[in-house]
């Protein structure tokens, strides 16, 4: 286990490299010293598998466990939350607060500037000690950089941890030549090196927090309650099902976990994206804001593998998914302006068309195809959908129908999916609209057959859009073509109900994948940077020559035949 330590005084500064053979046990057991420590929360909301909170318990006499919510940064940063995400958030502090009282503490819920917030309450609270996790976004270590200068200038010592991720990102940068593994097999090539990831950290219980106290006025403090969604000002009357917090993470890990014949056989590309209720674990948005452990998640599965006599292997497996996350964090931390594409050295650079009502009926479920419309529906609704469901609208708003930037899908799906996550959520609309990464770019996804080949009834569509939800099954996917009568009788006519098509996508995705090709051609060079091997499906060549094949969107007869050259991360 590792941990970098700045040690701090009014005259000098030293950096340490704590020991990375210190057991899980003895973090959380050594002799117990005397400091004055601020936990600061951020993305590790969690007792299990959190090193830096164990190492706050088991130094400290006095431990201020604090969350910071920092408006400001947010906006400056523009970092985007929906209501679904506040609500969410809102339920993983109040998790975690609800704990740490049961053992004495609390939550502070800090209003404002973290640099205003430590230079104040380092002296208010006498602290001698910060400890947080680390974090990999590059404004979290911009704001880092400055909090250590604070600290280092009123004599804190600060202890951080690697817990977020399954590896210390930077080590496999710098063992890698100091650049980001581009591709998923010279990814795994590094990661045979390095072995399994460590072992999680125990779990914090009474016999941690035995020694650690607050005093009784800090204790009570009302300035530092928790936030709500009033205070926010936002309303959020969705249903809901995901409920944040570490207690209802490790619930849906034990469930999963029971059903070990469904972990070991376990290939994403063969779950269903029309289900109703989520067909793979649903724990991306517990991964995400750090309420799971992504180690701790890693070494269970482990244990069943290792009873198992065959399971699934990466990268459909569910530690393959996992494999895939720390992937898109390695790439996002090295890659300049990882999350744009104007001045990132690994996405093509794509004329998109910029058309703000197609991308506002993308955005609001009115493009007049019902499987888009119906994902596009339950986002908005739930903050969640099947990572093929997500295949399907991306492509639909890029590549395939809009030619939209994949950056104004990546702003949506920061807004709105409860597993947003900076790195994961960038690198693969790069994936899907063919900027980055994914070179099969003739595969299309078509908006009418694709959902039809899972949910011939449409279900899916008649949850997610009631508005069509009494046309018979042979139009469901294409009101469109339905008689007039039928709309009729069905209580919708198309043009007045629900949107045409904006779009004839046979048309469209054609103009599109011959776009596609020729920027590919003449950008050949930043499509080798993420290419796998050195064969590329842009181009056939005849005879030996020059001259190119032109190739058609594919639209296979099959999900397998797309699927398995498809990924994104949603658990």
């Amino acid at each position: 286990m590792e941990a970098l330590s700045v040690f701090t005084s009014k005259s000098s500064t030293h950096f340490c490299l704590i020991s990375t053979e210190m057991t899980n046990k003895e973090v959380g057991m050594e002799v117990q010293e005397q400091h004055n420590t601020i936990h600061w929360f951020r993305k590790g909301l969690r007792f299990h598998d959190n090193p830096s909170l164990l190492h706050a318990l088991r130094t400290s006499r006095h431990v201020y466990p604090v969350y910071i919510l920092d408006l400001d940064f947010m906006k400056d940063f523009k970092i985007r939350c929906g209501a679904n995400q506040w609500r969410f958030m809102i339920q993983c502090l109040e998790d975690l607060d609800e704990r740490l009282r049961k053992y004495g503490l609390r939550l502070f819920v800090v209003r404002g500037s973290a640099e205003t917030f430590f230079r104040e309450q380092f002296r208010r609270w006498n602290i001698t000690q910060l400890t947080h996790d680390v974090e990999t976004e590059h404004y979290h270590r911009f704001r880092d950089a400055a909090v250590r200068k604070i600290a280092t200038d009123a004599g804190v010592e600060v202890v951080n941890y690697v817990a977020h991720t399954l590896y210390n990102i930077d080590k496999i940068i710098e063992y890698n030549g100091g650049t980001a593994p581009l591709t998923y097999r010279k990814f795994q090539k590094v990661l045979r090196d390095f072995g399994a990831p460590p072992q999680a950290s125990e779990m914090a219980t009474a016999e941690h927090f035995a020694n650690c106290s607050l005093p009784p006025e800090d204790l009570h403090d009302e300035k530092y309650d928790m936030v709500t969604l009033e205070e926010l000002g936002v309303k959020c009357e969705n249903p809901f099902k995901f409920v944040g917090g570490e207690t209802e993470g490790l619930r849906r890990v034990e469930k999963h976990l029971q059903n070990q014949g469904w972990i070991t056989q376990f290939e994403k590309p063969k779950t269903a994206p029309t289900s109703l209720l989520p067909s793979t674990t649903g724990l991306s948005p517990y991964f995400s804001v750090g309420c799971l452990s992504v180690r701790y998640f890693y070494h269970r599965l482990n244990n069943i593998y290792a009873k198992a006599k065959d399971h699934s292997l990466p990268p459909v497996s569910l530690q393959g998914q996992l494999l895939w996350r720390e992937f898109f964090y390695v790439a996002a931390a090295q890659t300049p302006n990882f999350v744009v594409m104007a001045g990132n050295p690994i996405c093509l650079q794509i004329p998109w068309y910029e058309n703000k009502e197609h991308l506002r009926r993308w955005r609001h479920a009115e493009t007049g195809f019902p499987w888009i419309d119906a994902i596009m529906s339950q986002l908005q609704q739930e903050g969640w959908i099947h990572h093929l469901a997500r295949h399907a609208v991306a492509c639909f708003l890029t590549r395939g129908d809009l030619w939209i930037s994949w950056e104004e899908g990546q702003k949506v799906f920061e807004e709105l999916l409860l597993d947003a996550d900076y790195s994961v959520n960038a690198g693969n609309w790069m994936w899907l609209s063919g900027s980055a990464f994914y070179h099969q770019y003739t595969r299309i996804f078509c908006p009418v057959r694709f959902g039809k080949r899972t949910d011939p009834n449409g279900t899916f569509i008649r949850a997610y859009l009631p508005v069509l939800k009494d046309f018979p099954a042979q139009y469901i996917y294409e009101p469109w073509k339905a008689p007039l009568k039928v709309q009729e009788a069905a209580g919708c006519i198309v043009g007045r109900d629900y949107p045409f098509p904006m779009v004839d996508h046979e048309i469209v995705s054609q103009q599109n994948l011959e776009l596609m090709r020729e920027i590919r051609e003449q950008q050949r060079q930043i499509t080798l940077l993420t290419l796998e091997g050195r064969e590329d499906e842009s181009s056939t060549s005849t005879d030996g020559g020059d001259s190119r094949k032109r190739k058609r969107p594919v639209h296979p007869a099959n999900d397998d035949e797309i699927i398995k050259v498809v990924v994104t991360t949603a658990l």
